[in-house]
């Protein structure tokens, strides 16, 4: 009995290792609200996690541009061994020979080293002002510009979101349309065998039931790629085991609130606006930096060295003399004259500049197009649904009459096929409306950019 207690205990230690061993690494498990998903997408997602990289390079690149006005410390060592030495010739009567003559003479050692540390400063730099500036400016663009992907993140988690429940509701509804129609089939089937009933009738059905299974597979594939895409959007494994604990109805009803539509647009809270103008803002520098550059440079400079010569290689012995120098010094580098082409650089600054400026107006035209659009949309999107629903209680109505009118030998298939269709199309468009206020809700919502400025 001990050994078959001991056998057990090892086959579920091997069942349980070999399940592990086959669970994908990717097959995490996760449960969100919508607000719950925006928020783990604004941290985990690819595009929010490389727009916060952006920001720390502009970090950097503007201490890059800060730092070429302080001052620059650079040490060179150096060391030549002149395996051929130049020779130079000498008169001969220099050293008592012959005039006319020439006497071949090495002068030097053969080996020399040195080691010297220099300290430049920048004194004044038109450029360098104008590029501190340029580099908060910079700095302020990759700030909006990671704004912008979040309101593009939160946009397309919650189109994500939808598309998922969508799908869901979707699949519910053509599973119950799918036993309704295998009931009606199976039933005119067996009237039908019995010799009360047309076989077009059972025909009727038959097309009908085939059309909405084919329906009901797609959109089981279709709820896997909308789940998967909703992964994607979040920033997790696409095969993840995710599940959604809002539901459409719940969504839109939220999101039918149409006080946003009577909030003040302010134009300068758009993130476009904003980066338009920063825009302009960048060219106008460049405009400035190419005028400054007509401004004269001045930097100092301060070395100190030490350098020891012989023909052998003794710099690592004590006793090597070694014989210091230094050097201060200062550059004054004025431009004067470059045959009109820092002139040209400036104008071609100059004509960016005014570019931008149109660039900017017409930004501002387009987003009050955005803006207006938007609102339209999303009212429409409301009107839709409300039809929508009426029409479906419509539709049920309608589809209950025929049933009753077939099964009465009232009517016959044809009519209540088209009563189905009719049915099958509305439910459809019901879950389409729902979709289309989440979505429109938060096109709006992006425009006015809302989540940060509430």
């Amino acid at each position: 009995m001990r050994n078959n207690l001991w056998l057990l205990c090892l086959v579920w230690l091997l069942t349980t290792t070999i399940s592990a061993q086959e669970t994908p690494a990717n097959s995490s498990t996760y449960s969100f609200t919508m607000d719950e998903a925006i928020a783990f997408a604004l941290e985990n997602s690819y595009q929010s996690i490389n727009a916060r990289r952006d920001v720390a390079k502009a970090l950097k690149r503007k201490w890059e541009t800060t730092a070429d006005g302080l001052p620059q410390i650079e040490g060179v060592v150096d060391y030549q061994n002149q395996l051929k030495q130049p020779v130079t010739p000498l008169p001969g009567e220099i050293v008592g020979g012959e005039p006319g003559t020439f006497v071949p003479v090495v002068f030097g050692v053969k080996q020399q080293a040195s080691a010297t540390a220099t300290l430049r400063q920048l004194i004044f730099d038109g450029s360098y002002l104008v590029g501190l500036e340029a580099a908060k400016s910079f700095l302020q663009y990759n700030d909006d510009a990671q704004e912008k992907v979040q309101l593009e993140v939160r946009k397309g988690v919650i189109n994500a979101y939808g598309s998922v429940l969508v799908t869901q509701e979707s699949v519910k509804i053509l599973e119950n349309n799918v036993a309704t129609l295998e009931k009606n089939y199976l039933e005119t089937k067996k009237i039908f065998e019995n010799g009360l009933a047309e076989e077009e009738d059972v025909e009727q059905l038959q097309i009908t039931l085939l059309q909405i299974k084919n329906q009901l597979s797609n959109t089981k594939r279709l709820e896997e790629i909308a789940m998967q895409m909703f992964n994607l959007a979040i920033g997790v494994g696409i095969n993840s085991n995710t599940t959604l604990s809002d539901s459409l109805e719940d969504l839109s009803m939220i999101n039918m609130n149409q006080s946003i539509t009577s909030k003040p647009f302010i134009i300068e809270n758009n993130i476009d606006y904003r980066l338009a103008d920063l825009f302009t803002k960048q060219r106008r520098l460049e405009y400035k930096l190419e005028k400054s550059r007509a401004l004269p440079k001045l930097s100092a400079f301060i070395n100190y060295g030490t350098s020891a010569f012989d023909n052998d290689f003794v710099f690592l012995e004590s006793d090597t003399p070694w014989f210091q120098s230094s050097i201060l010094g200062a550059s004054l580098n004025i431009p004067i004259f470059s045959s009109l082409r820092r002139s040209a650089r400036t104008q071609q600054a100059k004509i960016a500049e005014e570019q931008a400026k149109t660039d900017f107006l017409r930004t501002q035209q387009e987003i009050q197009l955005q803006y207006d659009t938007a609102i339209s949309d999303y009212k429409f999107a409301i009107e839709s649904y409300d039809t929508s629903k009426q029409n479906l209680t419509l539709a049920e109505r309608i589809e209950k009459k025929n049933q009753i009118k077939y099964s009465e030998g009232l009517s016959t298939s044809f009519d209540l096929r088209q009563a189905q269709l009719q049915l099958y199309s509305t439910q459809q468009e019901v879950l389409q409306a729902m979709l289309d206020i989440i979505n429109k809700k938060a096109e709006l919502e992006t425009i006015l950019n809302t989540p940060t400025n509430k």
